[in-house]
């Protein structure tokens, strides 16, 4: 009995500090976006600030994780990784650190000619022209 009480004791003092720890200590909580914040952000180029055109699709991967933007620019699509942008989701414009003489030669397709988005040479090109490298891509295995 006196070793219950004791148990009980010792387990409510824990449950008090965690709690005023974990009060004292804000939570930082990771960037969160949701679809509508992104579909219609104004793209711009960084330094300059040229606009390149306005989000108008996004592309998850398997796994269900953001990796692609397409923007749109006078009737043409282009691709952007999600990894080379820089949101300002109040301003609701994105910056990519890219030249405008690197923008126009960028390869464009219309909505009749979608990429293969996910082909080893195109993700692997893509990337390139942003400057990055593309992260592992990850699978999700539906039971």
């Amino acid at each position: 009995m006196l070793s219950n009480l004791l148990r009980g004791c010792a387990m409510a003092a824990f449950l008090l500090t965690a709690t005023v720890v974990s009060a004292a200590e804000p939570v930082k909580e990771a960037n969160q976006f949701r679809a509508k914040q992104i579909l219609g952000t104004k793209i711009l180029i960084q330094g300059n600030k040229t606009s390149i055109g306005t989000v108008d699709d996004i592309v998850f991967d398997e796994a269900g994780n953001l990796d692609y933007l397409i923007v749109e620019n006078d009737g043409k699509l282009s691709t952007i990784p999600w990894d080379a942008t820089k949101f300002d989701v109040e301003k609701k414009t994105a910056i990519v650190g890219i030249t405008m003489d690197q923008y126009k030669t960028f390869p464009t397709y219309t909505t009749t000619t979608y990429p293969t988005f996910y082909a080893p040479a195109y993700r692997t090109e893509t990337y390139k022209y942003y400057g990055i490298t593309p992260r592992e891509l990850r699978t999700y295995k539906r039971r």
